[in-house]
């Protein structure tokens, strides 16, 4: 007997829109992903790309404050072994709201695959998902919340301070503690590099802009922006050769590499900074999908109807950053999780599916 609803992914977006399925008595079940060393390299573990953060300050409903007894009281003793609750912190941290958005799924009858979904066949019905060991299940519909992983230079000195100084989303961690006041680097010249420039000169007195070529990709009024503000300073052909940080500090400095034959007084050179921010793009997770499903230009799964998380084929439905490469938060994903549970709700009722 077919599903009535699977949900592929395990971030903000895929866990709210379980929980509302559930709570709709859709029986959803979930593919969260493999824990394995390529889906660690390529940034797709269980859990979304919240589970690479730390503190997170801006969700509503988690204030600062000590959370430790709550998360041992709501979660299962097998999945506190993930979470560092000895740890000293000011906020609930990325993993711990993730385990807790997981664990509210499954209290409503979510059941949950720790498996990578390989394929799906969108052109028969039932829809068709298949896994990387094995199963083969059927649904009436299926909801596509695989998120969009941060593009990242590939430098081991960049894997070694995540969450430690580097990160992705200025807008996710700029206003933490141990970036205020301090010199920042943003690694970019685009559209999303300025605005996260400028974001992060609210915390701070100088942003350095590193960019390989003496101008920007940014549009013309961005890069107006980003020239016109005093707290960016532009470090012109330059590119990141490594990010400089030790144990108790984390990250300390970067050392840059001049791209230019010309114009660079030397080869090499070294800036004290506490964060390094890469704003070099995203790519969508949807390789899966093999074409089945209609992208916008950036790659990103495009909305067919306006306010409604439909895709171009009818009874598949795509939630969070899979389909938002302008907001990019947890709780806007969140938002469209639950926007994509109540229309595939409404398109079961219709088809007379219950």
């Amino acid at each position: 007997m077919a599903e009535k609803v699977v949900i592929i992914g395990s971030g903000p977006a895929a866990w709210s829109a379980a929980i509302y399925a559930a709570r709709a008595e859709l029986q959803p079940l979930v593919f969260e992903g493999a824990i394995t060393e390529e889906n660690r390299l390529s940034g797709t573990l269980p859990l979304g790309q919240l589970a690479l953060t730390t503190e997170v300050e801006n969700y509503a409903g988690f204030p600062a404050g000590d959370l430790q007894h709550f998360l041992a009281s709501a979660l299962s003793p097998d999945r506190l072994q993930y979470l560092n609750l000895l740890e000293e912190k000011h906020a609930v941290t990325g993993p711990e709201l993730m385990e807790l958005m997981r664990q509210q799924a499954f209290n409503f009858g979510t059941r949950i695959f720790t498996d990578d979904v390989v394929e799906v066949d969108l052109k028969r019905r039932p829809f068709v998902v298949h896994s990387r060991e094995g199963h083969k299940i059927e649904s009436q519909t299926v909801i596509v919340a695989t998120g969009a992983r941060a593009n990242y230079l590939g430098l081991p000195s960049e894997e070694e301070y995540k969450n430690r100084g580097v990160s992705a989303c200025a807008v996710c961690d700029g206003a933490l503690p141990r970036f205020r006041n301090k010199p920042l680097i943003v690694i970019g010249g685009g559209d999303s590099a300025v605005e996260e420039a400028t974001y992060l000169t609210k915390y701070t007195s100088k942003v350095h802009m590193v960019h390989r070529r003496d101008r920007l990709r940014a549009s013309k009024i961005m890069q107006e922006r980003a020239l016109g503000n005093t707290k960016i300073q532009m470090e012109w052909n330059h590119e990141l050769a490594e990010v400089l940080g030790n144990d108790k500090e984390g990250v300390t400095g970067v050392r840059l590499n001049c791209t230019a034959k010309e114009g660079c007084k030397t080869a090499e050179r070294e800036l004290p900074a506490s964060g390094v921010f890469l704003a070099i793009g995203h790519t969508p997770n949807t390789a899966f999908l093999k074409g089945q499903i209609a992208l916008t230009d950036k790659g990103y799964i495009k909305w067919t109807t306006l306010f409604r998380t439909a895709t171009s084929v009818d009874g598949v439905f795509a939630a969070g950053d899979v389909a938002d490469d302008y907001y990019r938060q947890a709780i806007t994903s969140a938002g469209t999780g639950c926007m994509a549970a109540l229309d595939a709700e409404r398109w079961l009722s219709a088809k007379g599916i219950h």
